[in-house]
């Protein structure tokens, strides 16, 4: 597995470990969570672009 590609695994983890965090509180920041969950779909789009760039044609 590439360096760059367990790095954005690892951050893709810690943003799904932070949103969970942030929903068990008592009162949830909706704010961050909107903050976090389109921060984590940016990390997923670079990872699928690279697994694509990866593929073989």
């Amino acid at each position: 597995m590439p360096n760059w590609l367990f790095r954005l695994t690892l951050i893709h983890k810690r943003i799904d470990a932070e949103i969970e965090r942030e929903k068990r509180r008592r009162v949830p920041n909706n704010f961050r969570l909107i903050r976090l969950k389109k921060l984590r779909l940016a990390v997923k789009d670079r990872l699928a672009a690279g697994m694509r760039r990866m593929r073989p044609a």
